[in-house]
């Protein structure tokens, strides 16, 4: 990727999350850059500050975003896991459901593959050294 196609991508990636975040009610005021992490083409992570002063973590890239408040980890890679687990149990929820339909189906499926993706990230020790 170059400077500049690294340089959209993340913008894009921040834009929907920022877009998603503001479906569910988060206007973005601050984002905090020393803890948030982008892992192109897969995957960003944002820490953020909302105009409610409250500070919530948020996930985008080549997956469902989600966002979770921040007193669930205390660092991008611990929020990692904590949304791989989330993910798992409602995927679980989405097939044990009475005849899930095949849209259902697949989203879960969807959920049991990303998750699993960032639970690797998470674990990935050379991902999380500092310089």
């Amino acid at each position: 990727m170059t400077e500049q196609q690294s340089s959209t991508w993340v913008r894009d990636q921040y834009q929907k999350v920022a877009k998603f975040l503001a479906e569910k009610g988060v206007i973005i005021d601050s984002v905090m850059l020393e803890q948030s992490r982008v892992m192109e083409p897969v995957l960003t992570v944002w820490k953020v500050k909302a105009i409610d002063g409250k500070q919530y973590w948020a996930i985008g890239g080549d997956l469902p975003s989600d966002v979770a408040p921040a007193s669930v980890a205390d660092d991008a890679r611990a929020v990692l896991k904590h949304f791989a687990l989330h993910w798992q149990m409602k995927a679980e929820n989405l097939l044990r459901a009475d005849n899930p339909d095949q849209t259902q189906q697949d989203f879960a499926n969807l959920l049991i593959s990303r998750a699993e993706g960032l639970y690797d990230f998470s674990e990935r020790a050379e991902l999380w050294e500092t310089a």
